[in-house]
């Protein structure tokens, strides 16, 4: 029996993402920005959510690929009458000392073989789904209204063909291009050509100024283009996934809408991209923090909209029938309501190596002591408070050693910092509350059963805190750091080295899926304790968890392999690039080939 993996990659320039199935169609888009309504979700209903599909009568096959190095999909489908290609893009590329990255998608249609006849249908609808757009026939195109903004469809293939029953012949190249707002005013054809190619060039000029080992580098060059996708350029915000409600495993009702900005989450992607020599994703995030930073006068959220937005209100669409069935369907996500404090010192990470890299001047940064004095204080005023977690519990708050872990990292970042800046005031202050968070740490420590626990007081252990070995709170050459993993491996470890966050009942149960970062977590931890051999083992048998396209989602079911969880999901993709680097860290693997 075939395996369920999602069958659709993603296209998308960061303005927007969209999904493309192996069918051709559109199964998930959202307009104007990550979080808006989608125009296309007929991933979570297919009566409710529109179809924008370029499809032979009956039966057919397809195959579908990147093209080499760029976020451009190819679906190529044979039916018995022909064989045609779909090309998919999202316009990027520098323009006027800019990046132009339009609300436009860009759908070539090319004949292959044969004389294929072909059904083009497309049909968005606004407001999730709770009514279709109207739609207006134009001499060359067709006009959409009943949405934010009007969206319009240019094409050369014939307009009646989208408002009457039947199949299109396709003999010669066809163009369809989809805007939002702004209508085409250009030449068709040769616009998108243009566009294709000058999209091709950025992408792969992009993958060129990207540093990475060599090993395994179709993985992680995938990876690193589909992490690029998801910052939203316009204000440095990035994104967890483009999707929501795709649930953890059927029926378990952990379906959540992802298409929010983590301060968790971003750190980790930051770091993986920072790891392969990108740097201007960090810049822009700088610039995101800082507007919450000028606007947050309490404690940090755990997740902000793209646009600093605080209230993420969390409803329920029940008219939406959910992927595969699977209700509810959520919008908003309540965890921003939510008391995590480790927030302070991802923020901390992230931003310390614009003051330890010498390719950033530190002096640029005119307002060093002031933020850097706020954080440092949320610090102090919540070290010895209980939160909700990295995994988010809703129910119930403890002492997290997770989250005391970032705490004592982020406080050694923020003494580093302040001694850059020279302010011996703040660095004292940082490495107070480094013993501080230690202390917290160390009363996690069952010495019977000589690892850490979650929290303090409680017996179960957890994926998470195989981060005290990847950030060297703990020797990974001590036997403390021995101890702890196999501990961790004995409880958490699938016999495939796949790894479940924990196994203990939380708010929905117990967790029946496994967490792909965590496994990614295993693979580091074991490069880091000297077990290299055991690291890439793992890390060559969790690649199979992929999907046709090289794609990760969020969880994966350990019975049978199938992919759940929101799709594609940032977490796996950063912890995809983190293992291979720490593999071939440890066994000094070039970074070029000679």
């Amino acid at each position: 029996m075939a395996r369920h993996t999602y069958q659709s990659g993603i296209i998308g320039n960061c303005a927007y993402i969209a999904h493309v199935q192996t069918d051709t169609n559109i199964s998930w888009l959202c307009w104007p920005a990550f979080d808006s309504t989608f125009v296309f979700g007929n991933k979570l209903d297919k009566k409710h959510g529109g179809e924008f599909s370029i499809l032979p009568d009956g039966e057919f096959t397809s195959k579908q690929r990147y093209i080499p190095n760029t976020n451009i999909i190819e679906t190529e489908i044979s039916s018995k009458e022909g064989v045609y290609k779909v090309t998919d893009f999202a316009p990027r590329f520098q323009q006027y000392e800019r990046y132009f990255k339009p609300l436009m998608l860009v759908r070539k249609v090319e004949r292959i073989s044969g004389e294929p006849r072909l059904r083009m249908r497309c049909y968005p609808v606004t407001d999730y789904g709770k009514r279709p757009q109207e739609r207006h026939r134009g001499s060359n195109h067709v006009e959409f209204s009943g949405g934010a903004d009007k969206m319009r469809l240019t094409t050369n293939v014939p307009i009646s063909h989208f408002f009457e029953a039947g199949t299109y012949v396709l003999h010669s190249t066809k163009y369809l291009i989809l805007t939002y707002g702004e209508p085409l005013e250009a030449p068709l054809e040769e616009t998108a050509e243009r566009f294709l190619w000058q999209t091709i060039n950025y992408w792969r000029t992009w993958i060129k100024h990207t540093s990475i080992p060599s090993i395994y580098q179709e993985a992680v060059i995938r990876s690193a283009l589909a992490l690029k996708l998801h910052q939203y350029e316009d204000t440095g915000a990035i994104i967890a996934a483009s999707t929501s409600s795709l649930p953890e495993y059927p029926g378990s009702g952990r379906n959540w809408d992802y298409r929010y900005c983590w301060i968790r989450d971003s750190y980790y992607v930051l770091a993986s991209l920072l790891r392969i020599g990108q740097f201007e994703e960090m810049e822009n995030y700088a610039e995101y923090i800082a507007n919450i930073s000028a606007n947050e006068k309490g404690r940090f959220q755990p997740l902000y909209s793209i646009n600093g937005r605080k209230e993420l209100v969390e409803e329920e669409l029940s008219y939406l029938s959910g992927y595969r069935g699977n209700k509810p369907v959520r919008i908003g996500n309540q965890a921003y309501e939510h008391i995590q404090n480790d927030v302070y010192g991802q923020v901390l990470l992230t931003l310390l190596p614009l003051y330890t890299d010498s390719r950033f001047v530190a002096e640029e940064r005119s307002h060093s002591a002031g933020w850097l004095e706020a954080l440092i204080t949320k610090i102090e005023q919540t070290i010895d408070e209980k939160d909700a977690g990295i995994w988010e519990f809703r129910n119930f708050a403890n002492y997290h050693c997770y989250t005391n872990l970032f705490q004592w990292s982020g406080c050694k970042a923020a003494a580093r910092i302040a001694k850059k800046i020279g302010n011996a005031d703040l660095e004292n202050r940082a490495e107070q509350l480094v013993k501080r968070a230690a202390t917290h740490i160390e009363d996690c420590y069952d010495s019977e059963r000589k690892v850490y626990t979650h929290a303090v007081g409680s017996s179960h252990l957890d994926a998470s805190t195989l981060q005290l070995i990847i950030m060297r709170y703990l020797d990974p050459t001590s036997e403390r750091a021995r101890n702890h993993l196999a501990g961790l491996e004995k409880e958490l470890r699938d016999e495939n080295g796949l790894f479940y966050r924990y196994l203990h009942a939380d708010d929905f149960g117990k967790p029946k899926s496994t967490f792909l970062i965590c496994a990614f977590w295993y693979v580091e931890a074991l490069a880091c304790v000297g077990r290299a051999q055991d690291a890439v083992k793992t890390f060559e048998n969790l690649l199979q968890y992929a999907n046709h396209l090289f794609l990760f989602s969020e969880d994966i079911d350990a019975n049978n392999g199938d992919q759940w969880g929101n799709f594609p999901q940032a977490y796996s993709h950063v912890g995809l690039i983190n293992a291979v680097n720490r593999i071939a860290s440890v066994l000094g693997t070039p970074r070029f080939l000679i």
